[in-house]
């Protein structure tokens, strides 16, 4: 068994108001601690468990068995700004933001994810390692950093759906196939 460390953002009650703190406890998350840093509530996790995804996945249903508690998200490190990218990869900022802008390099750096026009624009992490690689070459991203992702997709995508008109959810589940199945 290995320990997992890993953080859930949570919405919902207050989790530092002593019944829900206490339930948390009850529920099973006796090995994370509970936080609010900037407003934003979360659970920083290090679970043992034999994987990656069972660490994650018991964490999220002991979190969500407290009543008003909902898991939004794995604290993500898959978002990255141009500061963050030249930092990982030990270049300047510069050279990413020609890397960027098509001005340096084989051209096809990965779309950002926000509005390419607002002043700060977030990149995932996965696509510019791909990327990356390509140009740069390196080691492919790992099992675990693809679990992650695919948690936090279904996260997203499970708080979008609940969003929806019920009319429109028979669409969104052709769209998307069996993962929305059940």
């Amino acid at each position: 068994m290995k320990i997992h460390s890993f953080i859930l953002i949570v919405e919902g009650v207050d989790i530092h108001e002593q019944d829900v703190f206490d339930a948390l406890y009850e529920a099973g998350c006796d090995d994370a601690l509970v936080a609010t840093t900037n407003g934003i509530q979360h659970l920083d996790f290090g679970r043992e468990a034999a994987s990656l995804y069972e660490a994650i996945s018991s964490a999220i249903a002991d979190a969500e068995s407290v009543d008003g508690l909902r898991v939004v998200r794995i604290a993500d490190p898959d978002l990255v700004s141009m500061s963050e990218i030249a930092a990982r990869i030990g270049r300047s900022r510069e050279c990413v933001r020609l890397w960027v802008n098509g001005k340096r390099g084989p051209g096809g750096f990965p779309a950002p994810l926000n509005n390419p026009h607002d002043r700060y624009r977030f990149w995932r992490w996965s696509d510019v390692e791909g990327w990356l690689r390509g140009v740069l070459g390196g080691e492919p991203w790992s099992a675990e950093d693809h679990l992650r992702a695919a948690i936090n997709a279904a996260l997203e995508l499970r708080h979008h759906f609940r969003q929806l008109d019920p009319r429109d959810r028979p669409d969104l589940r052709a769209l998307a196939g069996p993962v929305l199945a059940g």
